[in-house]
């Protein structure tokens, strides 16, 4: 090196200097000092081996943090009950429960006496509260461990009478009758794919049968010459009936007529109805029994019931939901056609004040989630180009939305309204030349 110039590696940041930048100084509040001194330390050497410039260390230590995980997504899928998203949303009440519940709570403690109490007794009261028809009711982890549950506690060693049109897959692989027979019950198979009738019911009880299954098939829908034994049918024959609704739903919706719900099933004479929290319940995760108070006490006194206990924050969440029904499932779920068209609009006119030309085009939402199969909901959205998903999904707020026939729709139904202005920043960050 020659007289009077400088060693470029004199120039590196120090790493005092480095970790006083707002952004690592917010990162070692998430992620600790020592992880984000090492990606200082990295993004020093790659400078000191002439990777990149001294001025782009900074930059560099952020990009090699971890992204929060999970990462927040806005949903304009137009999908409600959007699997991959996580389904249901939390209210901002249930998201204050949360919050409320994250340090020592009274979960089991009864604070008039100074004993233990019963676990998430306000979350079962208001529970009972919601679906009064039910005698009983009892929360488990999710809607898979709540049939589990009921055939392990139930059914072990016996038999469990389902027709073969409901031995439906659930998702991610997972089948039925896999998850039924592997509580040691055994799965009396009735009728055929499309038409099982009552008497095929009938004709399979026998002294080894524990319960009748009715599976709702809630993620898609059987047409034509088909037909099947209503719970009011099933539960004039002498053995329990047990219902998986599916999809959450606690009391008739109009605008869902053929979703079942609980409070109807119970009252057509089930005796058990399980269900799942985080659909159109619009909840946390959560496997929700209700139904005779014998047979609920049974479940919840069975050691499998231990297992499948939910903690604290779910149980927050899920009290905080079932309190204020009006959370953004329901939101979404209610849009107004008119209000989405006329906020799609104003979105599209702000960006084409802002030189980015797109489209406000009619769409269909649907319910999803396993939820009202086959249920289309007017909607609308905003039309661009394809090559817009990507960026838009890989962004510092990732905006979700759906390819159709090469263009991009971005359905505002699960965006609110407050996120209107993050979507059009998201786009406006996607380089232009439409």
């Amino acid at each position: 090196m020659r007289d009077g110039q400088v060693d470029p590696r004199r120039r590196v940041p120090r790493t005092d200097v480095l970790l006083a930048d707002p952004r690592l100084a917010a990162a070692v509040h998430t992620l600790g000092r020592s992880r984000v001194k090492a990606a200082v330390a990295h993004a020093q050497d790659r400078a000191r081996r002439g990777e990149i410039a001294p001025d782009e260390v900074p930059d560099a230590a952020v990009a090699t943090l971890p992204a929060p995980a999970p990462r927040p997504v806005l949903n304009a899928t137009g999908v409600v009950l959007h699997t991959n998203l996580g389904r249901a949303p939390l209210s901002g009440p249930a998201v204050s429960a949360l919050l409320a519940a994250a340090g020592h709570t009274d979960v089991e403690l009864d604070l008039a006496t100074g004993r233990r109490a019963r676990r998430g007794r306000n979350t079962i009261d208001a529970l009972a509260a919601a679906v009064p028809d039910a005698a009983a009711v009892h929360v488990v982890n999710n809607g898979a461990a709540a049939l589990v549950l009921a055939a392990t506690a139930l059914a072990a060693g016996r038999e469990i009478v389902v027709s073969r049109g409901e031995l439906v897959e659930i998702g991610d692989g997972f089948r039925l009758p896999d998850l039924l027979e592997s509580t040691g019950a055994r799965l009396r198979e009735v009728g055929t794919t499309n038409r099982t009738t009552l008497a095929d019911y009938a004709a399979a009880v026998g002294p080894d049968t524990a319960f009748l299954l009715k599976v709702h098939p809630s993620n898609f829908r059987v047409t034509g010459f088909t037909s099947a034994a209503a719970v009011r049918e099933l539960a004039t024959l002498d053995v329990p009936v047990v219902v998986d609704i599916g999809s959450g739903l606690l009391t008739a919706d109009p605008l869902l007529p053929d979703e079942p719900d609980a409070a109807s099933t119970l009252r057509a004479g089930a005796q058990l109805v399980t269900a799942s929290g985080d659909k159109l319940l619009g909840g946390p995760q959560a496997g929700l029994l209700l139904g005779d108070a014998e047979l609920v006490e049974r479940l919840r006194r069975h050691p499998l019931a231990r297992a499948l206990r939910v903690d604290k924050l779910t149980l927050a969440a899920l009290a905080a939901t079932l309190q204020r029904p009006e959370n953004p499932t329901w939101v979404a779920l209610h849009a107004d056609a008119g209000v989405l068209r006329a906020r799609t609009e104003r979105l599209r006119d702000r960006l084409g004040a802002d030189g980015r030309k797109a489209e406000v085009v009619p769409a269909v939402a649907v319910v999803g989630g396993g939820g009202a199969p086959g249920l289309e909901l007017d909607s609308w959205a905003l039309s661009l180009p394809e090559r817009y998903a990507a960026p838009l999904r890989t962004g510092d707020t990732p905006v979700l939305g759906r390819v159709v026939r090469g263009r991009l729709l971005l359905d505002l139904r699960c965006v609110p309204p407050e996120a209107d202005e993050t979507v059009r920043a998201a786009v406006l960050a996607v380089p232009g030349d439409d």
